[in-house]
């Protein structure tokens, strides 16, 4: 049963990966449910029965309840700018809430499947965006439920009903709240979109050589009007171009001027990692997911955890020698 159970479950672990972080909005977390949906699934193997369910459904089932018992203990993952307002001063003191369960980016990587793949298709359809899966959280845990299942897996609402043990009513009614409150918090059909465009990446990669030259008039000259700076774990976040480039300014007298980076895919998003001299070579400062539109760079979220560089498995240090990639 043991090889059987494993021939049938691994061509759906990508997808149920990211299942579990739509739900959860953690790396970590996901990862640990994928084990414990598959232990669930292993230990009820010999009930399973193809003809009331398809392995995927059943496996989704599986998955989205544990995920429910998992976030009855947990509070929700949101981003500093979920929080409270903008700073107004880019020189405040900068303000860290370690304690706080951030909404963790997902490295593009860890799907690692072809676009056949309904993980990637997914990923390519803009449903892992960094400000929907923060925007998500929000939701009350079976809303959210609902909603991916209704609208990002496609199920029926008598098929969502049969998932949660509840009625295709209350499935319909709960969607529509998620809808609602999404619109509420900005979330429309325009942020989720498909991945950038070759001009929006063209507009990352400027960014970056501006980025690693230090050159605060090139960058904002790619950055909107109203663009979201947000670093966490730190509570402190910036709304305007001005404010933003203050801060980098600010970040270049207290780090120096000798940056590198490298692109990385995150949330279906460009993405990099940046790195600041240090002594002889370059350390790890940040994971960088940029939000592009037509118009501009419009959100950069920056991650300085070491859980996070971990999760993306870049190096820790790059040789000063070549090191605009590592």
């Amino acid at each position: 049963m043991s090889e059987d159970f494993e021939r049938q479950t691994v061509p759906f672990r990508n997808e149920l990966l990211a299942h579990c972080y739509r739900m959860l909005g953690s790396v970590h977390d996901a990862e640990d449910l994928v084990q414990e949906t598959l232990l669930r699934a292993w230990r009820a193997y010999d009930r399973f029965d193809d003809q009331r369910a398809s392995m995927r459904t059943w496996l989704y089932r599986i998955a989205t309840n544990a995920c429910l018992t998992a976030l009855e203990s947990r509070g929700r993952r949101p981003l500093p700018s979920g929080l409270g307002g903008p700073n107004d001063d880019p020189r405040a003191p900068m303000l860290r809430a370690a304690e706080v369960p951030w909404v963790e980016p997902f490295p593009d990587a860890l799907l690692g499947a072809p676009m056949t793949d309904p993980a990637a298709v997914v990923l390519a359809r803009g449903q892992l965006r960094l400000a929907l899966i923060a925007a998500m959280q929000i939701l009350p845990a079976r809303q959210r439920a609902i909603l991916i299942l209704r609208e990002v897996l496609e199920w029926s609402a008598a098929e969502v009903a049969a998932t949660l043990g509840t009625t295709p009513a209350a499935v319909n009614s709960g969607l529509q709240r998620a809808r609602a409150k999404l619109v509420e918090l900005g979330i429309g059909e325009d942020q989720v979109d498909e991945p950038a465009t070759a001009q929006q990446r063209a507009m990352v990669d400027r960014y970056v050589a501006a980025f690693v030259d230090a050159d605060l008039i090139a960058l904002a000259d790619l950055l909107t009007d109203d663009v979201v700076l947000e670093m966490p774990p730190v509570l402190n976040w910036y709304l305007g171009s001005d404010n933003y480039v203050q801060f980098m300014a600010r970040v270049f007298e207290m780090r120096g001027r000798d940056w590198r980076m490298f692109p990385v895919g995150a949330n279906g998003q460009p993405a990099a990692a940046a790195y600041v001299r240090a002594g002889s070579d370059y350390e790890i400062h940040s994971i960088q997911v940029f939000s592009v539109t037509e118009s501009g760079i419009g959100r950069n979220t920056v991650y300085v955890e070491p859980a996070v560089f971990a999760t993306f498995d870049v190096p820790s240090r790059l040789a000063a020698q070549g090191a605009r990639t590592p």
